[in-house]
């Protein structure tokens, strides 16, 4: 388990663990009065945390299921990335993919947050690639025998 260090300047609790093998955190809308997010319109919604991950980590802002599912609510930028060296408030921009408004009422979980460990690369340039089986089939590609 990795330490985090957080702030939370807003008037609910830290996220945390539902179950002990959750992977995801839910984050809550941290807003002073109830926002209607009208059909397709999209919004950055404030948490209130601000974190300081530790470096090879980032944290992912995904869609809540129940959200999706129920009301056609999504995290537009899916995952959202939260790099280790960001220093500014945790926002979920969401989306409203229903035919109806949806009203997001302060202390809402909206969407969920997974810290992930990463790598960094280090590109070679090169004059070609080694072949594969799969060549450069890609987007829906697939091979039949």
């Amino acid at each position: 388990m990795i330490k985090v260090r957080i702030i939370n300047k807003g008037h609910h609790q830290l996220p945390e663990y539902a179950t002990p093998q959750s992977a995801g955190m839910d984050l809550r809308a941290n807003i002073e009065e109830p926002i209607i997010l009208k059909p397709m319109q999209r919004m950055l919604v404030s948490t209130g945390l601000f974190m300081a991950l530790p470096a090879g980590y980032e944290a992912q802002v995904r869609p809540r299921s129940g959200l999706a599912l129920k009301h056609g609510i999504t995290v537009l930028n899916t995952p959202g990335t939260i790099d280790a060296d960001y220093r500014g408030e945790v926002k979920v921009l969401l989306v409203n993919f229903s035919d109806t408004d949806f009203v997001i009422n302060d202390g809402e979980r909206i969407a969920q947050m997974v810290i992930a460990k990463h790598e960094t690369a280090d590109f070679i340039e090169v004059e070609e690639l080694d072949e594969t089986e799969r060549g450069a089939g890609g987007y829906g590609h697939t091979v039949v025998k």
